[in-house]
């Protein structure tokens, strides 16, 4: 599904049949850029973000603009399926294999009390070379193999076929953080500097690859995208030796994982441009990738489809509906776990300030899949069972 703004610069196309003003609005900023590059793509799961909408996609030409690649940058999520049918394991194990998770991840704003060992580090990269990431580097050692905050997760799901799943939603910590604040405040000196008009409204200031800022953002984000994925692979190897000592003759197959805040120099229409996702994945012809939906609905692996519209992207989830103070003011806590309750999840809707991550702040996941159909295929339908929230 496709429908279209062509009253900018450059087309906007949307994979979705709503989208708030706020979305809008930051889409037509993207469009009128004059380094973008053919269309601005919003996603099926879109909504308004900072800058740049959650679920946009937009390729530019020698260009990269910090704050369309975000604050937790390299974010993502991981999943693995074992050889062990979800009902072998019942509530009260699985409430025990939960109660273990929680003591080998940390979750929120909690860190490891020990530096993890450098070998779950991200390899080949001269940390000498990268400021932040230097600076930040011991701290990130206790960071590395946690869960953090907001939406992020650790899920068990069930498959159609009744196997047990596990899913992880996390980012690059603090690092991502750092990375993004000190590169976005260096590009708005520099437009400033350009009296570049780009980012007096949108908060969009951008670095051009021909400055030596620009090269640096891009290996240091390129750090946080391997940090973020080595950070969901720690706490998938912690998880995965929880269940085996609790489940007898349990096998792993290998894990999937897909990132959702990058940007990235990739080949679209026969030109070479940088192809920043924000709250959006890659979805080129058979790459296999993950939607997950919100707590207390459907997850899906899915494989792309490569459409070439979309800059070969798609949702990188169900996305909101609510913002989180609305959703803990409107939303009522009896209903919202009484929804979880009847599927029989082990959910963390406790109290009204977890309403912020309730069902209903998100977007109707089957719509949004219904949506995308010319952008990736389903190959697997998930579960949840329990589920834990940063």
């Amino acid at each position: 599904m496709q429908k279209e703004i062509t009253t900018e610069l450059v087309p906007i196309k949307m994979w979705l049949d709503d989208v708030e003003n706020g979305a809008v609005v930051q889409a037509k900023y993207l469009a009128n850029l004059p380094f973008a590059f053919k269309h601005v793509c919003l996603m099926a799961d879109a909504h308004q973000g900072s800058g740049m909408p959650v679920g946009g996609v937009l390729a530019t030409n020698g260009v990269i603009i910090p704050n369309a690649v975000g604050v937790d940058v390299g974010c993502g999520i991981c999943a693995v399926k074992t050889n062990i049918e979800a009902d072998i394991v019942n509530r009260e194990s699985l409430k025990q294999i939960m109660g273990y998770i929680r003591r080998v991840v940390p979750v929120g704003f909690d860190h490891h009390k020990d530096r993890q060992d450098e070998i779950f580090m991200p390899q080949g990269f001269d940390i000498d070379k990268l400021h932040v990431v230097k600076g930040q580097y011991l701290a990130a050692l206790k960071q590395i193999g946690t869960l953090g905050g907001g939406n992020h997760f650790i899920e068990l799901q069930r498959d159609d076929e009744g196997f047990l799943w596990i899913m992880i939603h996390s980012g690059s910590r603090n690092i991502g953080l750092r990375v993004a604040n000190y590169y976005n405040k260096k590009a708005q000196i520099m437009n400033a500097l350009w009296y570049s008009a780009v980012d007096q409204q949108a908060d969009l200031a951008f670095l051009p690859f021909k400055t030596e800022e620009a090269r640096n953002y891009y290996e240091e984000m390129k750090y946080c995208v391997a940090f973020a994925f080595a950070n969901r692979k720690l706490m998938m190897n912690n998880i995965q030796s929880v269940i085996a000592d609790m489940i007898p003759n349990i096998a792993f197959e290998q894990m999937i994982n897909i990132a959702h805040n990058y940007a990235a120099w990739e080949n679209h229409f026969g030109n070479n441009v940088v192809v920043h996702r924000k709250g959006a994945t890659s979805a080129r012809e058979g790459e296999i990738g993950i939607i997950p939906g919100s707590q207390g609905t459907k997850s899906y692996i899915v494989e792309g489809l490569g459409n070439a519209e979309s800059f070969m992207s798609c949702s990188h989830g169900a996305g909101r509906v609510m913002g989180r103070k609305q959703a803990s003011r409107e939303l009522n806590l009896e209903e919202e776990q009484k929804k979880l309750d009847s599927q029989g999840i082990i959910h963390s809707v406790l109290t009204t300030k977890d309403l912020d991550e309730a069902s209903s702040a998100y977007k109707d996941i089957a719509q949004v899949m219904a949506f995308q159909q010319d952008l990736v295929k389903i190959k697997v339908e998930l579960s949840p069972l329990g589920v834990i929230k940063g």
